[in-house]
Formats: C-alpha cells, sequence, structure tokens
C-alpha cells in the first residue's frame, strides 16, 4: 500500500461516516418507519438506504476516486480502484424493525483485495469499535484484546446465522463443541464479534452471512489478536458466506472438527 494514502484518515472519514449514518438510524428509530421486502424477502426500510446515502457522502467527499460497494444500492464509483469500501449501512435491519438494539452499521475498506479497515457502530447498543492494519482494535477510545483462553473446556462459544450448518454433518460436529465447551451462547449480529474482541467470547461460528455483514469486524477481531477465517479455513473475501472466528489458542481445533465433519 502505498506511504501516500494515510490510513489514519480513511479511519476518521469512516468513523465520521458512521455518526453520520448513526444519527439517521436513530431518527427512524424514534420516530418509526414502514418496512418493505426486498425480492429474496429480507426487510428493508427508508433509514436503511438514508443511512448508505449519508456514509456515501461522507467517503466520496474526503475519497472521490474510490469505489464503493453498499448493501442497498450495490456497487459505484470506480470499478478499476484499488481501494474499494464495503458497506452494510443497516445490519441487522429485522432486529430494527422488531426495536431490538442490536443493530449495528458496518464499513470496512479493502485495498487490492486485502481488508485494511473496519468500524462496527451499533447506535442504539451505544458502542462502537474501530481498527486499521497495525493500529490495534478500539472499542470507543479504549484498546481491547481478545481472551488468552486457551482449553475448549474453558470456552464461550456463539452462534448467529447458521441454517446451512444444520444441513450436514457440520451439525453434529458443532453438538459435540457445544458439549465439551464451558457454554454456548446466541448473541448474534455485530454483538457476538464485539465481545470476541474484547474478551468476552472464545468463538464465533455462522454459515450463512455475505462479505458486507463482516468485513469490518474481521479487521477489529483480527487486530485485537483473533483469527478471522471462513469454516474452511480460507481468507475472507468478497464471496464469503461463512466465519469461524476464534481466539489463536482454539481457531485450529474448531476449524479441524469442522473440516473433517464435512468430509
Amino acid at each position: 500500500m502505498s506511504n501516500a494514502f494515510s490510513l489514519d484518515m480513511a479511519l476518521a472519514t469512516a468513523r465520521e461516516a458512521a455518526q453520520a449514518a448513526g444519527e439517521v438510524i436513530r431518527h427512524y428509530w424514534r420516530h418509526g418507519v414502514a418496512v418493505e421486502h426486498k425480492a429474496d424477502a429480507t426487510p428493508v426500510t427508508v433509514a436503511d438506504r438514508e443511512a448508505e446515502k449519508a456514509i456515501r457522502e461522507v467517503i466520496a467527499g474526503t475519497f472521490p476516486g474510490h469505489a464503493f460497494y453498499g448493501e442497498e444500492f450495490g456497487r459505484q464509483g470506480h470499478a478499476g480502484s484499488a481501494y474499494l469500501w464495503l458497506v452494510d449501512p443497516l445490519d441487522g435491519t429485522k432486529s430494527f424493525v422488531r426495536r431490538t438494539p442490536f443493530l449495528s452499521t458496518q464499513i470496512a475498506l479493502m485495498h487490492e483485495g486485502r481488508l485494511v479497515l473496519g468500524v462496527s457502530a451499533a447506535p442504539i447498543f451505544g458502542e462502537t469499535m474501530w481498527a486499521c492494519v497495525g493500529g490495534g482494535a478500539h472499542v470507543d477510545g479504549e484498546p481491547v484484546r481478545v481472551s488468552d483462553t486457551a482449553e475448549l473446556s474453558q470456552a464461550s462459544i456463539s452462534t448467529g446465522n447458521i441454517a446451512t450448518l444444520t444441513r450436514d454433518a457440520r451439525w453434529n460436529a458443532l453438538g459435540r463443541l457445544i458439549r465439551d465447551s464451558n457454554r454456548i451462547r446466541g448473541y448474534g449480529d455485530f454483538c457476538h464479534y464485539h465481545l470476541l474482541a474484547r474478551g468476552g467470547l472464545d468463538v464465533v461460528i455462522e454459515s450463512d452471512v455475505n462479505i458486507l455483514d463482516i468485513a469490518a469486524l474481521t479487521v477489529i477481531v483480527r487486530e485485537a489478536g483473533g483469527v478471522f477465517s471462513d469454516l474452511d479455513g480460507g481468507e475472507i473475501g468478497l464471496d464469503t458466506t461463512s466465519v469461524l472466528a476464534a481466539v489463536p489458542a482454539l481457531h485450529g481445533e474448531v476449524l479441524e472438527r469442522m473440516v473433517e465433519a464435512r468430509g
């Protein structure tokens, strides 16, 4: 990455964009909003769309030559740019419409296919995490670190979207992991990744995600000292659909169990 590009400036811009989105989301949280449905039957609201527009306006104002990939309006900007912003303006729309505060704004930056920056802002829950490569992970300005849990028997595991996992032998492997661990939770969305990064959880498993859901969280967990891959151990990229995120001492063991179960 060129020294002419400042990750600090990009991080400041991403945090400003997340704040702008948060203002939109809090407005509609207070006043309510009509719910529509996309072609895939998932809900969407004007809050999603306006939050994405607010994010894009801030980012384009500072980095007009960068490409932009948003949940609501797709790919925009300079397709040939080495820089791609990955944005889910309101991750957790189902929570939003049901008045549950587990929703967030996810903003990440990818440079030549490598994730280098992430901001995960939860405007109703009241917490923001951010990280950039080499700079560590922070929650509201304070550094965070994953736990030093070294034994599965002491581990706390959290699952999110796992519908696909239930359809093959990995479901039984997950059952064995649960029996061998200390406890199981299902925090989901941004919440369990934040907990992992700050030492409150040790393993996060999801089988049904997209890159916009987890791009920023990938950077945050890694900069907090965690390991973040897909369920096959692969690198996180634009086509990623699953996650295995864990403290370093446990990632390999959990991955081995999942890969063996899949055959």
